[in-house]
């Protein structure tokens, strides 16, 4: 299986026809997820695929977003890989050392998202102890099954990049030893607006990344500070495992995390959490619910 050639993708629920499509923004400077969430219609050049692993080629035909969503789907991405600990400004701010090798956890299919206007609900676990916090995180998407890749190939099995919200319930996460489960919860993982090519971001460490809580920068660092890069994260994670098309990493968080600021900055009913990657992906947007 090849890498597809392409830009920016984004999946969607057309204005037109109601049905799931793939394709590229018309307005190759348009931040996709701050449009929508602002009420602004965004128009799409319709691609003949309905994945992103294969999103075949344009129509020209053009549509609008009614309903913007992740850009693949729970039956795509398997179990999520995750990178703890990967910043070196959030090893500092959490009074930890530099780690040697990469912290690994998962998080299951069912904790994927959609962005706004998806809602990501609050567990009632989370909610009894007010303790529901956000990580913007860099996401690599991989195009091509991989397996024991070396440090210098890993980038031909990437597919392209995204934005993730690694929503955590804080006091599971420090009661236990494996995080997986603090993690893990429904909708506890949002991805999008756009998935990205390689090619657009040769070097993701260039990249700049803002977390937001109700419009107040919260997480403000560049992707040059992560301890193990994206070509690093990519070889350790298929030393001896199989990474199918469609696995999505996300590569760790920043400092700036709600449980670092006193009074605590957690997530609570009607508050919007943005994670902002610039240049290219955009914005991640998410309204937090309770469970009812």
């Amino acid at each position: 299986m090849s890498i597809p050639s392409f830009t920016r993708l984004v999946r969607f629920i057309s204005k037109a026809t109601n049905e799931v499509r793939i394709g590229r923004p018309i307005d190759k400077a348009i931040d996709v997820g701050a449009a929508i969430r602002s009420g602004h219609d965004v128009e799409v050049d319709v691609y003949s695929g309905i994945s992103v692993l294969n999103p075949g080629d344009s129509t020209s035909k053009t549509e609008y977003i009614r309903t913007l969503l992740s850009p693949l789907s729970a039956s795509e991405v398997g179990t999520i890989r995750c990178i703890g600990l990967n910043y070196a400004q959030h090893a500092q701010e959490a009074k930890m050392a530099i780690p040697t090798i990469p912290t690994v956890f998962l998080k299951p299919n069912t904790s994927l998202a959609d962005p706004f206007p998806a809602p990501t609900i609050i567990p009632k676990h989370a909610l009894k102890d007010d303790c529901c916090d956000f990580e913007s995180e860099l996401t690599i998407v991989i195009g091509k099954s991989c397996k024991d890749v070396s440090e210098a190939e890993a980038l031909d099995y990437v597919l392209g990049y995204t934005a993730a919200n690694d929503v955590s319930s804080r006091a599971s996460q420090f009661a236990q030893s494996q995080w997986s489960y603090s993690k893990g919860f429904d909708g506890a993982c949002p991805i999008g607006p756009t998935l990205v090519s390689k090619d657009l971001i040769p070097d993701p460490g260039r990249l700049k990344l803002k977390g937001l809580k109700n419009g107040k920068v919260m997480q403000e660092c560049g992707c040059d500070d992560l301890i193990f890069s994206v070509p690093q994260i990519v070889s350790f994670l298929s030393q001896g495992t199989t990474l199918p098309a469609g696995t999505i990493i996300l590569t760790g968080t920043p400092a700036g995390v709600g449980f670092s600021y006193s009074p605590k900055e957690y997530l609570r009913e009607g508050d919007e959490f943005a994670v902002e990657i610039l240049p290219h992906i955009g914005t991640l947007v998410t309204k937090f619910e309770n469970q009812k």
